[in-house]
């Protein structure tokens, strides 16, 4: 490529800031005046991005002409290319001021920007599909849109000021505080490396040959917003980056940044997005590894990307772009010659070794330390501490089924039988949920899924803390309990389908629900007007027709001693 083309349309410009005493003040007033939408993480994680430049040449939430045309042919109304629709969902339960000015807050309900003159328009219902490239509630976007309000807003953005970041603020930085540092390193090329996960020596070898092969700095920029459900947590990453950078790097040729970027793992389409984030922050090349910003395997186990197909793509647009992919394959350690190679580069016969991602977690599982030769001790001691023995590990057990079908009676047996173990747990049970937690949600397909995710959220935070969360829970639609499984984590959730058959239900009747279902004296009573979609691969299938309530917790406690959940 010629050096030339390294100049596209981007370069990070800023969002209106009302930064100025005088400015501020009068934007407060306003804002106690207004509407306001509270925010969640990932519209957060935009508008901190939009408002530093780093989605530039975006400047505000799109409007509809841009978003429907991002959808159909990846590009801006005014042809810029720009691969990833970037929306404000409206929220359902706040009064919707078409034309006029609203307030956006943060989860503490602070002020942080104010949109005017709202214009709305409606979501496109192929769009988790159109991004993702796939209807599969396996993928943690598509069962995440599935909840998604149909409306979006769009309009003039104000930014008054963004949550603070108390953790490793010395590495937030804005693209334009980023390119400053990287000129001043003093070389035009810059490689840069988007990562989730902890660096290993075979991640050492890739950046530092990619910033070798074009002479130029390194910027390893990990995404700290929200990635992959069930990923480490950054403060754990960060602190191993932090310490490789130091001691491992060499620090006039590399710059460590945070990026906290709400990745949606769209795979091909993603790494476009990718690339253009790091164009804005000053990076020429951009390092892109198999299988880029995928979520790994759908519902029938098969991946659901190829794993050079971002790859590929971004090759396709890279002129456009102006960013050059660096694309790697497989990398492979040869353990007579202490050194690392590319796996279709090593010579015939000579001896290699390698760890997968599983293989990795199933030694941090059993207590063993990594091997010098894959992690640096720094890393493997970092990791250990923040991945105690699988036993000792937080998990949730997630009883689904239809009412009466037994899953309070079960989860009270494994409840007890964990006890047993020594595993004391928190039981989320469906009913009891609903009477407090939960209390005034009705049964509409919104509000049932709603009382879901509270339930998962809970439970999500029991299990983060290595605690042991038991729900018995209706959960009828696959959308909402895959999204329960991404919130608690895949690794950690374990699915258990109380099978039992309808017309079982409807003789035990213990709360007389189906019989005034069937005199119509009810609606939206799962399994008699309001569907009951059975799990598509749950982790345990049960049935209380034909087995007791301790044979079938049994079962269970079986699964989770078999995956190791569970001591022997």
């Amino acid at each position: 490529m010629d050096e030339s083309s390294l100049n596209p349309p981007y370069g990070g410009t800023l969002v209106d800031l009302a930064g100025l005493p005088a400015e501020r003040r009068e934007w407060a007033a306003r804002a106690k005046t207004l509407p306001s939408w509270q925010l969640g993480l990932r519209a957060l994680c935009d508008l901190e991005l939009l408002a530093c430049g780093a989605f530039s040449p975006l400047r505000g939430f799109m409007g509809e002409a841009d978003y429907r045309r991002v959808l159909a042919e990846m590009r801006l109304l005014d042809g810029t290319f720009f691969p990833m629709p970037l929306t404000l969902p409206v929220p359902t339960d706040v009064p919707v001021p078409a034309g006029g000015d609203v307030v956006l807050r943060d989860a503490r309900n602070e002020p942080v920007a104010l949109l005017s003159g709202v214009a709305l328009f409606e979501r496109d219902p192929d769009e988790a599909r159109i991004v993702a490239g796939t209807e599969d509630t396996r993928h943690p976007l598509v069962a995440e849109m599935a909840h998604w309000p149909k409306t979006y807003a769009s309009g003039r953005l104000q930014v008054l000021g963004l949550p603070p970041h108390h953790d490793f603020a010395v590495l937030r930085r804005t693209p334009a505080q980023v390119r400053q540092l990287l000129a001043e390193r003093g070389h035009p090329r810059v490689v840069a490396f988007q990562t989730r996960n902890p660096i290993h020596r075979a991640h050492e070898w890739i950046t530092r040959k990619a910033a070798a092969d074009v002479d130029g700095t390194l910027l390893i920029h990990p995404v700290v917003g929200l990635t992959k459900p069930g990923d480490l947590d950054h403060f754990t990453r960060v602190r191993c980056y932090a310490l490789l950078a130091e001691r491992y790097y060499e620090p006039e040729r590399t710059l460590l940044s945070l990026l906290p970027l709400a990745m949606r793992m769209a795979g091909p389409r993603e790494a476009l997005w990718h690339a253009l984030i790091r164009r804005n922050y000053g990076a020429s090349h951009f390092i892109v590894g198999r299988d880029h910003a995928s979520p790994g395997l759908d519902s029938a186990g098969q991946p659901f990307y190829g794993p050079y197909d971002a790859q590929a793509l971004l090759a396709t647009h890279q002129e456009e772009l102006g960013v050059v992919p660096v694309p790697l394959g497989e990398v492979v350690y040869l353990p007579d010659e202490d050194r690392y190679e590319e796996a279709d580069r090593v010579p015939a016969g000579r001896r290699t070794v390698s760890l997968s991602g599983t293989a990795v977690r199933a030694m941090l599982q059993r207590g063993e330390t990594l091997p010098p030769w894959f992690t640096r001790p720094e890393t493997a001691r970092i990791l250990q501490e923040a991945h105690p023995p699988l036993g000792r590990r937080g998990f949730c057990v997630w009883f689904t089924g239809l009412s009466g079908a037994g899953k309070t009676t079960i989860a009270d047996v494994v409840t007890v039988l964990l006890l047993e173990r020594g595993r004391s747990s928190t039981s989320l049970d469906g009913d009891v949920v609903r009477t407090h937690l939960s209390k005034g949600l009705g049964f509409s397909r919104e509000d049932r899924d709603t009382n879901i995710l509270r339930i998962a959220f809970v439970a999500s935070e029991v299990v983060r803390h290595h605690g042991v969360a038991v729900v018995a829970a209706v959960s009828p639609y696959q959308a909402t309990r895959d999204q329960a499984r991404d919130l608690i984590g895949p690794d950690r959730f374990v699915l258990v389908h109380v099978a039992t058959p309808l017309e079982v239900c409807e003789a035990r009747d213990t709360k007389g629900l189906y019989a005034r279902a069937r005199r119509g004296e009810v609606l939206g009573v799962t399994g008699i007007d309001d569907p009951y979609e059975a799990p598509l691969a749950p982790d345990v299938v049960v049935t209380t027709h034909n087995q007791t309530p301790e044979q079938n917790a049994r079962e269970v406690l079986a699964h989770l001693v078999a995956r190791g959940l569970v001591a022997a």
